[in-house]
C-alpha cells in the first residue's frame, strides 16, 4: 500500500502544475490526501460512487474516478471541475497513481526477496531464479550494513534511508523488525572497508542529534555472491550484539573490528564462569574499587607503560606501583607482566559479557 505521504507528495505536485484541486480516498470513504481543506464534503459522495459501476462520473461538480489495482478497487480520485480539461487531468493523476501502485508492489516483492535471503529462507535455485526476474546481479560485492534505531520515537527512518539509497536500483533497503533496518549495498571494485565506514557515517548523520542515544550501526564482511549476502547479515548481527557489549561508546563498529570480543560472545556461560572461579576464585575482577579498575584500564589504555600511566593519572609512579602490587596480591597476577594483563583483560570481558547476557534473561 502507498503511504498517505506518497499520494500526498503526488497531488501536491499534479496540482502545482495543473493548478487543479485533487483528492484521494479509500473505498471506506476515509480522506487520505488532498490538496483542500474541505475534503470531508467528499466522503459520502465517495461512498456512494464506490457502489456505482461507472469508472469515472460528475458529482457535485467534480470529476469522480476508480483506480484499480489488478482490477481491485484501490482508490476514489476525484478532481474538483467538470470541464474536459479536467477530466483529462483527473485520467492522468489516476494513471500516476496506478502506476505507483505498481512501483510498489515490485518494490514489496523484492523487499520480500531481500528478507528471505538474508534469513536463509531460500534454496539456491530459487535464489537465482528470483534474482532473474527482479533483475539482479548475482556476481557482484556487496555488503550488509544494519541500523538500529529507536523507531517508536520517529517512525519515518526507513523513509529517511531509502531517501539515501533510493535513488539507486542497485541498492537495497527494507526493514527486518520494529527496530532494525537493512542495506544491501553494491560495491564498486575499489570499495574498501574505510569506504563503508563513510557510508555509515552518512546514514548515522541522517539521525543527529539523537543519533548519539538512538542510532547504531553495524556492518558486515564485503561478499562476492548474492547467495553468501545472509552471511555478510550475520556477521552485522553479531558486530550490533558485540558492540553493544564491549564498545557501547560507539555508534558504528565494524565486524572486522571486533577482535577478541567476537571470540568472547561466542563463548558459553558455563565456561565462563569456569574461568572467572579458577582465575580469581570466585571473586569478580570487577568488584574492585572504582579508583583501582581505573588505574587499569588506563594502565592497559597506555601499553603497560608506568611511566605514561602514573603521568595521566597525576599520580606519582610508586603510587602507581603500590596499587599494582596491592591487585598482585589479591588476585596472584602482575599487569606489569604481559601473560597476567591479557588474562586479567580477558576475564574483565568476561564478566561484561557475562552481565550482559545475564539482563538478557530478566
Amino acid at each position: 500500500m502507498i503511504s498517505n505521504q506518497i499520494l500526498q507528495n503526488t497531488i501536491d505536485g499534479l496540482k502545482g502544475i495543473t493548478r487543479t484541486d485533487l483528492c484521494v480516498l479509500d473505498v471506506e470513504g476515509k480522506v487520505l490526501a488532498a490538496t483542500i481543506a474541505d475534503a470531508d464534503r467528499f466522503v459520502v459522495p465517495a461512498q456512494a460512487f464506490v457502489n456505482s459501476p461507472a469508472d469515472s462520473q460528475v458529482v457535485n461538480g467534480c470529476q469522480f474516478f476508480k483506480v484499480f489495482d489488478d482490477h481491485k478497487l484501490e482508490y476514489i480520485l476525484l478532481a474538483c471541475g467538470d470541464s474536459e480539461d479536467v477530466y483529462m487531468i483527473g485520467k492522468i493523476a489516476g494513471f500516476q497513481i496506478q502506476n505507483l501502485l505498481v512501483a510498489y508492489k515490485e518494490r514489496f516483492d523484492k523487499d520480500n526477496f531481500i528478507k528471505n535471503l538474508i534469513l536463509d529462507n531460500l534454496l539456491l535455485v530459487d535464489i537465482y531464479n528470483r534474482a532473474k526476474k527482479f533483475h539482479i546481479e548475482t556476481e557482484v560485492h556487496r555488503v550488509v550494513f544494519l541500523v538500529e534505531t529507536n523507531r517508536e520515537k520517529d517512525g519515518n527512518e526507513l523513509e529517511k534511508i531509502r531517501g539515501l539509497f533510493g535513488g539507486k536500483s542497485k541498492d537495497f533497503v527494507t526493514a527486518v523488525d520494529e527496530k532494525n533496518i537493512i542495506v544491501v549495498k553494491e560495491l564498486a571494485e575499489n570499495e574498501t572497508y574505510e569506504d563503508m565506514n563513510k557510508t555509515a557515517e552518512v546514514i548515522l548523520n541522517l539521525f543527529r542529534p539523537d543519533a548519539a542515544n538512538n542510532v547504531h550501526i553495524a556492518y558486515g564482511t564485503m561478499v562476492g555472491e548474492l547467495k553468501e549476502v545472509s552471511r555478510s547479515y550475520k556477521e552485522a548481527r553479531m558486530a550490533l550484539d558485540v558492540g553493544r557489549i564491549f564498545f557501547e561508546d560507539r555508534n558504528i563498529i565494524a565486524y572486522s573490528q571486533l577482535g577478541i570480543g567476537r571470540l568472547i560472545y561466542q563463548l558459553p556461560i558455563p565456561l565462563c564462569k569456569m574461568f572467572i572461579k579458577e582465575i580469581f576464585d570466585g571473586k569478580a575482577p570487577d568488584e574492585y574499587d572504582e579508583e583501582l579498575l581505573s588505574t587499569i584500564n588506563k594502565f592497559f589504555e597506555n601499553s603497560l607503560n608506568v611511566s605514561e600511566t602514573s603521568r595521566q593519572l597525576y599520580i606519582h609512579r610508586n603510587t602507581l606501583v603500590y596499587r599494582l602490587d596491592k591487585l598482585q596480591k589479591s588476585t596472584g597476577l602482575d599487569l606489569r607482566v604481559f601473560e597476567d594483563a591479557i588474562t586479567f583483560k580477558i576475564a574483565l570481558m568476561v564478566v561484561k559479557y557475562m552481565k550482559y547476557m545475564e539482563s538478557l534473561d530478566y
